[in-house]
């Protein structure tokens, strides 16, 4: 429990000091601190996105709170699938799963508009009930129905968000590291690694921060390592991380949907009581605890995650519990 203080205590200092530095400047933006930090982030951006091995589109659409960036995939034909990113990973980070997602489904990889990416925030902070309008609108915006859909650490807690709602379009749930979505942060101390880049960033944090929540950090391609540290560095700080908390016994109980949890057995985020928790809550959940993978499990073994994820989406019936 103290742990968990420090880790609440050490983020609002951060909070703080990170939005005591953005009035400084008169650039008007919710996430970015500066107008050429927005430049040299989206440049990056634009330059990661040259490793998604398939063909793409990008599009921009208007919701109540800014504008949604979607980068679309795959046949027109295929099952839709709908693609949530991890805190600060913006969709690139989806490069080495890309192509085997969009193989068989038309893939909408969505950037969450209160981070670092090409979406725009116009609006003040997004409560968890402006979060589901939000991701509404741009379902209702495509038509989406019946959507399969991955979230990848606070993706996978957004995509639970969206999953208790009464009223939802989803069908099939993969939740890669799910954070804050079982369980508080397991092991605060050591992500506070991560806290401190955003403070004081340098490659050396960065680095420093990859390994901890990378078993192979040497997989993450340089193009990627790049736009992912000016996302550190040139994003402001943010409490929205504080409202995100663990969902009850009954929310998790409502969720009927096929759900699939992949956890890495390195992760600093979960734990073995992650997966119990999903075992005995969710009615319809198949978990794995991916050996030899950290918080980054889609990257640390992405052979093994992209066949577990299309195993499951496919076939969620007759899903085998593979074993990497």
């Amino acid at each position: 429990m103290s742990t968990s203080k420090t880790f609440v205590g050490l983020f609002l200092i951060i909070i703080l000091i990170g939005c005591g530095s953005s009035k400084e400047t008169k650039f008007d933006d919710y996430v970015f601190k500066t107008k050429s930090d927005k430049q040299n982030y989206t440049a990056a951006y634009d330059k990661a996105l040259e490793l998604w091995d398939v063909p793409y589109t990008e599009e921009n659409v208007k919701t109540t709170f800014g504008t949604a960036h979607v980068i679309i995939s795959g046949s027109k034909n295929g099952k839709d699938l709908v693609l949530l990113h991890g805190m600060d990973a913006s969709s690139t980070m989806w490069y080495p799963n890309i192509k085997t997602l969009a193989k068989n489904h038309r893939v909408y990889a969505i950037d969450f508009l209160m981070e670092p990416n090409k979406s725009t925030l116009t609006a003040k902070p997004l409560s968890s009930e402006e979060i589901v309008i939000c991701y509404n609108e741009i379902f209702n915006h495509y038509k989406l129905k019946k959507i399969d859909i991955i979230g990848a650490s606070r993706g996978g807690w957004i995509a639970t968000l969206l999953a208790i709602q009464k009223k939802n379009s989803i069908d099939k749930i993969v939740l890669l590291s799910p954070a804050q979505t079982f369980k508080f942060i397991d092991k605060p101390r050591k992500t506070s690694s991560a806290l401190l880049l955003k403070l004081f960033p340098s490659e050396k944090k960065f680095s420093k921060t990859l390994k901890t929540f990378s078993t192979h950090p040497e997989k993450i391609s340089p193009v990627y390592n790049r736009q992912f540290y000016l996302a550190n560095k040139y994003a402001k700080s943010n409490s929205s991380m504080l409202k995100m908390t663990p969902f009850s016994d009954d929310e998790l109980k409502s969720i009927q949907n096929p759900v699939l949890v992949l956890i890495g057995d390195k992760d600093v985020i979960n734990s073995e009581e992650s997966l119990e928790r999903a075992k005995k809550y969710l009615p319809n959940a198949k978990t794995i605890m991916i050996t030899d993978a950290g918080h980054f499990l889609s990257i640390d073994q992405s052979k093994f995650v992209n066949d577990a994820m299309i195993n499951f989406l496919e076939k969620p019936s007759n899903f085998v519990s593979l074993q990497n």
